[in-house]
């Protein structure tokens, strides 16, 4: 069968321009916010493991908020349930943009990176599953199946130098499906028990600010200050009830992000909040949360080995190590044989397996999820935030090398050619 034929679907093309520039551009803002998630986490393990331990705890453990409205939490919630709402309003965003003018609005398109996505879900939540089976720590099987962009965005600066902006895209657009995925698990499995006054009374601020975003766009894409006094305070009633409700927090800046108007073909006010707002949280949210959650005392040698020879850290790890790659090759490879659909040019295995590899970088939504699968158990925690540390660093270190030898293997192949004229 031809390359031309009508009954082929090209997978990981290159997209038109506009999109492809607009991918590289948020590619780049992500690789700044990921150099400082790491710089915040790894500053948080060492303050965790020296004697300033107790006044990390201490700040990390100190209550503030106003009770009655079930704000009175501690400084490490309002990083995870506050300042990650930052974090998920981009998210939205960025859904939002996809889903409307971006990668997933054709379905030819987005086929491959949608099943992809969810074959790095569903295996490394397999895997865990097994080997945490009839333990109670089997309710952590969410915890392998993230991707941290910034992060894994970041060793991709460092190392993925000639890479195809077709297969660029394809992490992006796995990415914001993989964030879909991880928060439709945080909503329902982590919801223990809704309060439906709130949660209906959350739906009126939530009304007005898609009204009045929608009805005044121009206006608050012009102006910097009707957004800070008008929606504002709307997305942080709507933040607080969505709380008191009983759901996650940060699924109210999801559902925000979704209610700004996306503008085809031009800046429109979804691209104007995204750069206003991608700042604050690389540069504050993210950072704060990661130092607050990646505090994690290991005692030693020793007392890393005990913990990550637990079931629940070997659980994390494998699925974040093995279970990732081989879920989005398997997936990937599924849907190319069966869809009629081939690899772009500009593709090739190896490279996409780099890039599977990559995604095993879970880190921020990995250590949220870690948090809300083990409340009030600090061992079964520290272990899990202890794998996904660990599993992060090998998967940094591991696909960034094999992405740094296909990188100089194509710059090699690309200077023959240069030679023999």
């Amino acid at each position: 069968m031809s390359a031309n034929s009508p009954r082929l679907r090209r997978a990981f093309a290159r997209g038109p321009v506009a999109e492809t520039r607009r991918v590289i551009e948020l590619l780049r803002r992500e690789t700044i916010g990921g150099f400082l998630l790491v710089g915040a986490a790894i500053v948080a393990i060492v303050v965790a493991n020296t004697p300033l331990i107790d006044v990390y705890e201490t700040i990390r453990d100190t209550t503030f908020g106003y009770a009655p409205w079930h704000l009175r939490l501690t400084v490490g919630q309002w990083a995870s349930d506050g300042l990650l709402a930052v974090f998920f309003f981009l998210v939205g965003l960025e859904l939002n943009r996809e889903i409307v003018a971006g990668s997933l609005r054709s379905a030819r398109a987005a086929v491959v990176p949608v099943f992809a996505a969810v074959g790095g879900v569903v295996v490394p939540a397999l895997i865990y599953f097994g080997i945490n089976f009839g333990r109670d720590a089997v309710h952590g099987w969410a915890i392998p199946t993230a991707t941290d962009i910034a992060f894994a965005v970041a060793v991709l600066a460092v190392v993925g130098r000639g890479l195809p902006a077709a297969l660029r895209l394809f992490l992006l657009t796995l990415a914001v499906v993989d964030d879909l995925i991880a928060i439709v698990i945080i909503a329902v499995v982590y919801t223990e028990s809704v309060k439906p006054t709130p949660l209906l009374a959350a739906l009126v601020p939530i009304a007005l600010f898609a009204f009045l975003s929608r009805r005044f766009a121009d206006w608050f894409a012009a102006q910097r200050w009707p957004a800070w006094m008008v929606l504002l305070p709307l997305g942080v009633v709507a933040w607080a009830l969505v709380h008191a409700s009983g759901i996650h927090a940060t699924i109210a800046g999801v559902v925000l992000g979704f209610m700004v108007p996306v503008r085809r073909g031009g800046q429109g006010l979804a691209e104007e909040f995204e750069h206003r707002f991608r700042p604050i949280s690389a540069g504050v949210a993210v950072p704060v949360f990661a130092f607050f959650s990646a505090g994690v005392a290991v005692g030693g040698w020793s007392g890393l080995g005990s913990m990550i020879s637990d079931p629940i850290a070997i659980g994390v790890m494998a699925g974040l190590i093995l279970g990732k790659p081989i879920g989005i090759l398997a997936a990937t490879w599924l849907t190319v044989r069966f869809t009629g659909a081939e690899l772009d040019p500009s593709v090739r295995w190896g490279d996409l397996t780099g890039v599977a590899a990559l995604t095993g970088i879970g880190f921020t939504v990995s250590l949220l999820v870690a948090e809300l699968s083990f409340p009030g158990d600090e061992t079964a925690l520290d272990h899990g935030k202890a794998a996904v540390l660990v599993a992060s660093l090998v998967v940094a270190v591991v696909a960034g090398s094999i992405l740094s030898l296909l990188g100089r293997r194509r710059e090699a192949a690309s200077d023959r050619p240069r030679k023999a004229n």
